[in-house]
């Protein structure tokens, strides 16, 4: 293949993108293309490699033995363009560039990890920066490291592996609470017995082993996200574990309580992870050593 038939790294981001949401019509926000336009990009594609990358129609989406292959080689050319990229810039002394940050959600009430502070140094150090801060779950958020489509990230990991690097940060304290609508609410000393056969909300990322850990055999409604839980808890129909930074608000106005903390509570260990080999990236580098000086700053206070 010579040079000029080389598909640009503009068709690689549209192919892998593609590969990413199995089909055209998941990559179209993405990409912020239209199906046709997303379609012709890959027909040039295919020109210019001269064999197909994936079949489409009604059988659904599927890469080809090749276009496995080629994907593979695809994601690699553009991991290492952006770290030409991030090394370009270092040189010349102004440092450009994305950061992609991923965060476990409803930390913003968490005192214990200054993540504004840390985020304000940063973008002070580096002003042509862009940074892409994104709200995800556990799950999603390692996911994002290991497929290097986040650089760093904060949150409460069970799985890590051999590909991750992990800095612990502090650890969360979890209760059971329940909300003034709840008939358990005004219960002065509620068994755990009563307790566990109320209708339960939980993450959607517990596993069946996390769920009984936390005193419930099964559960009756799942949630992505803090706020989920929240508005849930707060129906009066479920009780659910919830941060307690994040509880705290509706305690004290009287809408939530925690239910038998001695039996029902525990600590989510708080980290900071980022991909194996990309400690000497300064932008991975320098968020890493502001998160852990922020939290350690906290601790230290207090």
């Amino acid at each position: 293949m010579s040079i000029g038939k080389f598909p640009n790294l503009r068709l690689l981001h549209i192919f892998t993108t593609v590969a990413k949401y199995h089909g055209y019509t998941g990559a179209q926000q993405e990409l912020n293309l239209t199906l046709s336009a997303i379609s012709n990009y890959m027909s040039e594609l295919e020109e210019k490699l001269g064999f197909i990358v994936c079949r489409r129609g009604r059988g659904g989406f599927s890469l080809t033995p090749k276009g496995e292959a080629f994907l593979q080689q695809s994601l690699s050319l553009l991991n290492a363009a952006e770290n030409f990229e991030r090394y370009t810039a270092s040189l010349s002394g102004e440092q450009s560039g994305v950061m992609n940050l991923g965060i476990i959600d409803s930390t913003v009430t968490d005192p214990r990890l200054p993540i504004t502070e840390a985020i304000s140094q940063f973008s002070e150090r580096f002003p042509l920066v862009h940074l892409n801060l994104q709200i995800k779950s556990p799950n999603t958020l390692l996911q994002g490291i290991l497929n290097n489509e986040l650089d760093v990230a904060v949150g409460n990991f069970s799985l890590q592996g051999n590909s991750v690097i992990a800095h612990p940060l502090y650890r969360e304290q979890h209760w059971l609470y329940c909300s003034n609508q709840h008939e358990l609410f005004d219960v002065r000393h509620p068994t755990v017995a009563h307790i566990a056969q109320m209708r339960m909300v939980t993450r959607s990322y517990w596993s069946q082993a996390e769920l009984g850990k936390r005193g419930f055999k099964h559960s009756t409604a799942s949630v992505e996200s803090m706020e989920a839980q929240l508005m849930l808890i707060l129906s009066g129909k479920y009780v659910g574990y919830l941060p307690e930074h994040y509880a705290f608000p509706w305690v004290q106005n009287q809408r939530l309580r925690a239910l038998l903390p001695t039996d029902y509570g525990y600590q989510a260990p708080f980290s900071l992870i980022f991909r194996r080999g990309r400690s000497k990236e300064i932008l991975v580098r320098s968020m890493r050593d502001l998160l852990r000086t922020a939290s350690k700053s906290h601790k230290a206070r207090h």
